[in-house]
């Protein structure tokens, strides 16, 4: 190894501890869903970072999940499959975890956006009902099994619900959508009175990402015209990264950063408004 890599090795692994030290996740066990890749993904990768051990779920991308738990090492994640909407599957994917570690982190960020724009006027119930399943109800089941499973005198717990802007701005032709991530504002609020009954430094919080780069959003990105509109309203004039939203919810999982930090909506999105603020060139 040369003087140069041996020099930069050392100051990755200086990071790593004081990002350790700072955080305090070391050991702590994470159940992230919606975790085989884009913010999920790094989620993962950020919470390997801090020493703490992430349990990979996917409903369908098994070999993604599987690649992202090869990234950071057999010793910081295991990959679990489940449909989290459907009840049983939840409530089968905790007791699985649990016989094996104790959760004390929670990040809901599985999901779906219908690709096709369609207003509500012509919308069908369907549609409607489907994406609900995927988005809220999966959501409600995983958060209850979550707490169902607090121990009074264990790890004090943390929930993370990821939503999006477009639950605060709304999204044309997207209101199934937008109204799933709306009512996580709702849940958080609730739950972050409930966990405390269970557990007294028990947290619960809520991230708003706005457009963020992930492979799935790539091809659209690349429309030159739709950042000039999507930037229009954010003053950064920038799209997020998934380690911009990554960072936020792994700041929130940390007692010693975000002890006092519960019922908490935090938007990652450049502060972005419901006004122009760049008019188009």
């Amino acid at each position: 190894m040369s003087a140069r890599a041996t020099v930069l090795r050392s100051q990755h692994e200086a990071g790593f501890w004081v990002h350790r030290m700072r955080t305090e996740l070391d050991a702590i066990e994470v159940l992230v869903t919606g975790a085989s890749g884009g913010i999920g993904g790094a989620i993962v990768d950020e919470l390997s970072d801090c020493g703490a051990r992430s349990w990979i779920h996917y409903r369908s991308q098994r070999k993604s999940a599987v690649e992202v738990a090869e990234r950071v090492g057999a010793d910081a994640a295991r990959v679990v499959q489940a449909d989290v909407s459907i009840e049983s599957e939840v409530d089968q994917l905790f007791a699985t975890i649990a016989s094996q570690a104790e959760l004390s982190g929670l990040v809901v960020n599985a999901g779906l956006w219908a690709p096709e724009s369609v207003p509500i006027s012509e919308m069908s119930l369907e549609q409607w009902r489907h994406t609900m399943a995927n988005n809220l109800e999966s959501a409600f089941l995983c958060c209850r099994a979550f707490l169902r499973g607090i121990k009074p005198d264990g790890p004090a717990p943390a929930i993370v619900l990821i939503g999006s802007t477009s639950g605060i701005f709304g999204e044309e032709g997207h209101g199934d959508y937008s109204s799933s991530k709306a009512a996580m504002r709702g849940l958080m609020l609730t739950m972050k009175n409930e966990i405390v009954r269970l557990h007294p430094r028990g947290r619960v919080n809520l991230v708003n990402p706005g457009w963020v780069a992930t492979p799935m959003a790539a091809a659209a990105l690349e429309d030159k015209a739709l950042v000039e509109r999507v930037t229009a309203t954010i003053p950064m004039r920038k799209v997020a990264t998934a380690q911009d939203v990554a960072s936020t919810v792994v700041y929130l999982l940390s007692e010693r950063l975000a002890g006092h930090v519960s019922g908490q909506a935090i938007m990652v999105a450049g502060g972005m408004e419901g006004r122009l603020l760049h008019p188009p060139s």
